[in-house]
Formats: C-alpha cells, structure tokens, sequence
C-alpha cells in the first residue's frame, strides 16, 4: 500500500470500555469495509482497532488496510506481506 506513513497511535483502553459507549448518531455516514480475497481487510479511515490483548490503536489515513494474514511486522497494519513474491532467474 503506498503512501504516507500510517502514524499509529497506541493507547491503553480497557478491553470492552468501547462497547459501553455506543453510538446511536445517524448525522454521521456509514464506514465502508471491504474484503480482499487473500488479502487485506479495507476500511474507510479514520478508525480505532482494539486488538486482543485490550489496547487500542488508531490510524488517521482516508484508507486503512487491516491484516488478516498476521504476517505483517507493522501488524495490524497490512505491509503486503501476504503477497507471494516469484523469483527471477
């Protein structure tokens, strides 16, 4: 995926405090999720990921490519690892 930098941010949020707080505000437009075969999971930015371990990370990016692969070392981030890569000879 080119562009900028993803600029995450980590932040230590309690796993299960975001679904407390539901939002029921119909001003704001649905987010669009889309899902690549063998690929990345795409989801109109910004957005706030909670990961298992309970923190949350965020990216400010118009489109962000979540990993379904866990090959990634930006994780959750996709880097395109789940690419195969041929060798030329």
């Amino acid at each position: 995926m080119s562009g900028p930098a993803h600029n995450p941010r980590r932040t230590d949020t309690p796993a299960g405090a975001a679904d407390t707080a539901v939002s029921r505000d119909t001003s704001r437009p649905a987010r669009r999720v889309t899902l690549e075969r063998g690929g990345p999971v795409l989801l109109e930015g910004p957005v706030e990921v909670r990961l298992d371990d309970g923190r949350t990370v965020t990216s400010d990016r118009f489109m962000v490519a979540l990993c379904t692969c866990r090959r990634s070392r930006t994780y959750p981030w996709c880097d395109t690892s789940h690419r195969r890569r041929s060798r030329t000879r």
